[in-house]
């Protein structure tokens, strides 16, 4: 592998954004090989991780929103690689970026190619892997049906937009969730499982979830007799949740439960979670709030 050498894996959509072709050429001007590969289509990501790796690259930047950061980080612990990820954050919520305090401004996110990276966990879901967070219920709903015209006008407002106009929608679900000393049965409106700390644009629902502890955090919005009440609770990010930090949960849910993993939507009636330790390497800034050692 190269020192200074990386390959930029960069969703279509921003092929002409220009803020993104002058910090190419900035990290360049500094001495660094950038090559640059666009995503045109599903798998596109995945398939240039295992391109990347074969020809050598020890540094792989993901440059788009959490589902593309979700790709790449996925087909990297997948393969196991020693290479190391830098995120460029450009879609609409960067919930994972802006847990982790790195710059949204493309020139200033790629210079974290410069600080060394850090081993991270990622979250599994059966055979799934996600650098952020699953959430499921009705708050996986908002972000899944949130329109991307909606996206575009309102950024990550337009969640709060959506959740608000389909308040007739919500339905509890009734689940039981089993881990290592935790063990919760009920109906629940959402759930967060998160390695990172917010999403859905901005929802905090793991406040204290850090990225190097070998666990992942567990929220549940226990469904209340006032669903509307409940639905503010979910969107402020406090209130009525019930917490756990477990290495892994199992769920169960008789009618189904709709998971969403950084914008990959999944459903299942069951359903096992659990952390990867240490499963990829990661260039944060340093005291990052999502590590527990951040000097």
């Amino acid at each position: 592998m190269q020192g200074r050498k990386a390959m930029l894996i960069l969703h279509g959509k921003q092929a002409m954004n220009e803020d993104v072709r002058s910090a190419v050429h900035g990290l360049r001007d500094s001495g660094w090989v950038l090559d640059v590969r666009v995503t045109w289509e599903a798998g596109d990501a995945q398939r240039l991780v295992t391109e990347a790796l074969a020809a050598g690259y020890g540094h792989i930047v993901a440059g788009g929103g959490d589902g593309t950061l979700r790709d790449v980080a996925e087909a990297m612990g997948l393969a196991g690689t020693q290479a190391s990820l830098a995120l460029l954050p450009l879609g609409t919520a960067n919930d994972f970026a802006k847990a982790a305090g790195i710059p949204l401004e493309p020139a200033t996110a790629l210079a974290l190619l410069n600080i060394p990276a850090r081993p991270i966990d990622l979250g599994q879901a059966g055979d799934q892997l996600f650098l952020n967070m699953a959430t499921g219920g009705f708050g996986s709903q908002v972000t899944a049906n949130t329109s991307e015209d909606l996206k575009k006008v309102l950024g990550a407002a337009a969640y709060l937009f959506t959740g608000l106009s389909r308040f007739s929608e919500l339905q509890a679900a009734s689940v039981e969730l089993r881990g290592p000393g935790f063990d919760w049965q009920g109906d629940l409106l959402a759930l967060g499982i998160g390695n990172g700390r917010q999403a859905g644009g901005g929802q905090v629902l793991c406040p204290e979830a850090l990225v190097d502890d070998g666990l992942l955090d567990i929220a549940i919005l226990p469904a209340p007799q006032e669903m509307v009440g409940a639905l503010r609770e979910l969107l402020a990010g406090n209130g009525l949740l019930v917490r756990a930090r477990l290495p892994w949960v199992e769920i169960k849910c008789s009618q189904g439960l709709d998971i969403n993993l950084d914008g990959e939507p999944v459903q299942a009636d069951k359903l096992r979670f659990k952390a990867r330790p240490a499963a990829l390497r990661l260039h944060l800034p340093e005291g990052s709030p999502l590590l527990s050692r951040p000097g």
